[in-house]
C-alpha cells in the first residue's frame, strides 16, 4: 500500500518541530489515553478509506477527498513545517508562492493513486496523550489489497477552537512530514540557503505531473 494517500490527510504542517522518534502508544503504557482524539481519527479517516473504496468517478473522488484533507488535516501548520528552518527566514512573497504549489505537488501525488484503494478497512488500537492537545493515535489498516495489516499512527494537535487536526502521519515506521520536511530543508541547503531553488523545483515538478 502506498503512504502517499495517507500523507494527504496531513498535507502541509506548521507545528513545532517534531523530535526524530515519537513514542508510539503501544511504547508508552503508562500515559493516558484520549478518546476524543480516538474518535477523530476513527470518523475521518474511515471516511477517507469510504471515499477511497467508493465507485465514484475519479474526479468526484478527488473533489471529495480534497474537502476532507482540508477538514482533517492542518493545512497551514502543514505547509509551515515543511520549510523546516527556512520557515523563519522565506520571505512573505515566497510564502505566498510556495503555498500553493505545495498544496498542488501533494494533491496531484496523492490523487494519483486514488484508484489503487479497494475494500480495505481502518481500525484505532489505542493513543498516547504526550501533552494537553497532543496525541499520537495507533491505527491499523487491513483488508481489501492488503495481505498484512499495515500499522498507521496519526499525530493529533487540538486548536484553540477546540477541534482535533492532523500534523503528521507515521505509515511503515515513517514520519511523512518529518520526512517531506528533511527532503525540503536538504534542496534549499544545497542551494546556499535560497528557498526561491525549492519553488523552482516544486513548479518543475507540479508542471510534469499535470502534463500526464
Amino acid at each position: 500500500m502506498s503512504r502517499l494517500p495517507f500523507f494527504a490527510l496531513a498535507l502541509a504542517l506548521g507545528a513545532p518541530v517534531l523530535p526524530a522518534v515519537i513514542p508510539a502508544p503501544a511504547a508508552a503504557q503508562a500515559a493516558a489515553r484520549d478518546a476524543s482524539a480516538e474518535a477523530f481519527v476513527q470518523t475521518q479517516a474511515s471516511e477517507a478509506l469510504r471515499i477511497l473504496n467508493s465507485g465514484q468517478p475519479l474526479a468526484a473522488k478527488r473533489q471529495a477527498f480534497r474537502a476532507l484533507v482540508d477538514q482533517v488535516a492542518d493545512v497551514p501548520r502543514i505547509t509551515n513545517f515543511v520549510l523546516g528552518k527556512y520557515a523563519r527566514s522565506v520571505t512573505p512573497e515566497q510564502r505566498t508562492e510556495f503555498a500553493p504549489l505545495f498544496r498542488a505537488y501533494a494533491n496531484n501525488v496523492y490523487e494519483s493513486r486514488l484508484g489503487q484503494y479497494k475494500g480495505e478497512t481502518l481500525k484505532v488500537t489505542g493513543s498516547v496523550a504526550r501533552a494537553p492537545g497532543d496525541v499520537v493515535v495507533a491505527s491499523t489498516v487491513g483488508g481489501g489489497q492488503l495481505k498484512t495489516p499495515s500499522k498507521v499512527n496519526w499525530r493529533l494537535l487540538k486548536g484553540a477552537d477546540g477541534r482535533w487536526r492532523a500534523v503528521d502521519v507515521q505509515v511503515e515506521g515513517v514520519w511523512l512530514a518529518i520526512t517531506q520536511q528533511q527532503d525540503f530543508v536538504s534542496t534549499i541547503d544545497n542551494a546556499g540557503g535560497n528557498v526561491g531553488a525549492l519553488i523552482a523545483q516544486l513548479k518543475k515538478q507540479v508542471a510534469t505531473q499535470e502534463a500526464k
